[in-house]
């Protein structure tokens, strides 16, 4: 673990493994790239690249203010430089797929893989729906007036702390005590937060989307989420696939908005897969709009 100086920006990166390069996007913002720890069990065939995006994390020496789709791509691409690496397979979790989309459309040429992970290729699957998903799963009114905020940036530094804790069962198939216990005893107590990172995110991410770019797309692509995301249901899931000639689409039963650790095994197992073996024909394009006829209830 170290700092790099990237574009006059103080990013904090882990470099683990050996292989072929594998770069891991965390999620947030206002978050850091320990949610992804799990992904360090591929470290054996992989060399695996954690960082915090600016503003992010332990990333120092930016404004929030400069937290832009074209910086935190632009940051990504120079670490890809400055590490050596002609191209890499990029891994983005939830915001840090939007940052991955972005990335890939911008430097197509610096990309090899690309897996998406619990995200969407616009903002209104979290800022518009995911209040209204809760709402429909019994969540109370105060859940679900929390996450109508939270996701839409609305929610003040002072307060990120105990908005954030509101919102955590919501976030697994089956909430879990023991299980958020044995989480914080693998390292989850490590995670340093960034509230003013979420709320700059909130305001950036409002009418995002690449949807009608993602024909642009040309790299392998994996779309991989759990089938209880709220955040990013299946429907989502399906949608961003469809977008993107010949992706893959990869359902998680029994996980939440983080498969890698609830069901790290076979999360895990299907990223390796798809990284190792693109020798089998990708799915048509048929049983991807099927999916998401299925997940609407069409």
């Amino acid at each position: 673990m170290s700092k790099m100086s990237i574009r006059g920006v103080s990013l904090y990166v882990d470099v683990v493994g050996h292989g072929d390069p594998l770069l891991l996007m965390h999620g947030g913002p206002g978050l850091d790239h320990v949610s992804l720890t799990p992904f360090r069990r591929l470290a054996d065939r992989h060399t695996l690249i954690f960082y915090d995006h600016r503003c992010n994390g332990r990333s120092t020496g930016a404004p929030v203010t400069s937290m832009t789709w074209e910086n935190l791509t632009a940051d990504a691409d120079e670490l890809r430089e400055v590490l050596g690496f002609e191209r890499w397979a990029v891994l983005g979790h939830s915001f840090g797929g939007h940052v991955a989309l972005e990335y890939a459309l911008r430097y197509p040429e610096s990309v090899s893989r690309l897996i998406l992970l619990d995200t969407a290729g616009d903002a209104r699957w979290s800022q518009e729906n995911a209040a209204e998903v809760l709402a429909d799963r019994g969540y109370d009114s105060k859940t679900v007036a929390v996450a109508r905020r939270f996701y839409s940036g609305r929610v003040a530094p002072k307060d990120f702390i105990r908005a954030a804790f509101r919102l955590v069962p919501a976030y697994d198939h089956r909430f879990s005590i023991l299980r958020v216990a044995r989480g914080m005893a693998a390292g989850a107590w490590r995670m340093k937060t960034r509230p003013e990172a979420l709320t700059f995110g909130g305001q950036m991410m409002r009418g995002w989307s690449v949807m009608d770019r993602l024909g642009e797309i040309a790299v392998p692509t994996l779309v991989i989420a759990g089938h209880d995301d709220f955040l990013f249901p299946p429907e989502s899931q399906a949608f961003l696939a469809a977008g993107i000639p010949n992706a893959r689409l990869r359902i998680i039963e029994r996980a939440g908005h983080n498969p890698q650790s609830e069901r790290t095994d076979v999360t895990l197992a299907a990223v390796a897969g798809f990284l190792a073996d693109l020798r089998q024909p990708a799915r048509p394009p048929l049983s991807v709009r099927r999916v998401a006829a299925d997940a609407m209830g069409v």
